[in-house]
């Protein structure tokens, strides 16, 4: 549970206090309440989802700023795909016409882009824009931009273990080797560091198979604000609950203080 809030600080005074202590390396955000957040206001949900792309733009340029180098979002589940028809064709539009506007952007900012997920469900027109969208941020070294698309965390592990059976049948791979580490590689995220820190949104206390594997020992950071109204305000207030935790990862509290004293 998120602890009470730090008072009435603008966010400038509040960007000054996260600065002062350590930040997560790495942020993956699962966002949710954009449907809500229309029904609220007696509009369709595709006005929520409209909005939530905002909250995006300022969550990922509140990061960079910040100096947090990856930052992942869960922006469509394979789950996702159950949703009426209507409402996922706008999501795969809303998605292709970010990519398209935010290009120039993150080669600006020096943010590299990628995707996990089962991106090959995709309509064709968004593949080739995340394709191209990667292949232009490929050198971009700043920071990370993940979008989860597709994404199943069970099926990221499956898929990780047919991909490891089959390198073992042709004799890549010796299964007495196989450890935590070796299994990882054969993750879609094998190439990033897990979160430090996992943001859920509007009030769920779920995880809802977002990063199943690389979350083991990442804080959890739930608030009942829904996405759409996410700002930099709130990204803030997540990071200065992050920083009065201690982690310990299986130690006790009296070995980390003889580590550092």
């Amino acid at each position: 549970m998120p602890t009470s809030v730090v008072g009435h600080e603008s966010d400038e005074e509040l960007k000054s206090l996260v600065l002062r202590g350590p930040l997560p390396r790495h942020v993956a955000i699962i966002m949710d309440g954009n449907g809500r957040w229309a029904a609220n206001r007696h509009l369709p949900r595709v006005a929520g989802h409209r909005e939530g792309i905002k909250s995006v733009r300022e969550t990922v340029t509140a990061c960079r700023e910040l100096g947090i180098s990856a930052l992942t979002i869960y922006a469509f589940s394979a789950e996702n795909w159950r949703r009426p028809t209507f409402e996922v064709q706008e999501l795969m539009l809303l998605l292709e016409l970010y990519l398209q506007r935010e290009l120039a952007t993150l080669i600006d900012k020096d943010i590299r882009f990628r995707t996990v997920g089962r991106i090959e469900r995709l309509p064709a027109s968004v593949v080739d824009w995340i394709r191209r969208v990667e292949h232009q941020t490929a050198g971009c070294s700043e920071m990370t931009l993940t979008l989860a698309l597709s994404y199943s965390g069970r099926s990221e592990i499956v898929d990780a273990a047919r991909r490891m059976v089959a390198d073992a049948q042709t004799g890549a791979l010796d299964p007495a080797a196989i450890d935590e580490d070796t299994f990882a590689r054969y993750l879609d995220t094998r190439d990033a560091q897990d979160p430090d820190l996992v943001i859920r949104t509007s009030g769920e206390y779920r995880i809802s198979n977002f990063l199943l594997w690389q979350i083991a020992y990442s804080e959890l950071y739930f608030t009942t604000t829904l996405w759409p109204d996410v700002r930099r305000r709130a990204l803030m207030l997540a990071l200065l609950d992050y920083q009065r935790r201690e982690r310990r990862f299986g130690r006790t509290g009296e070995q980390l203080q003889g580590s550092t004293g």
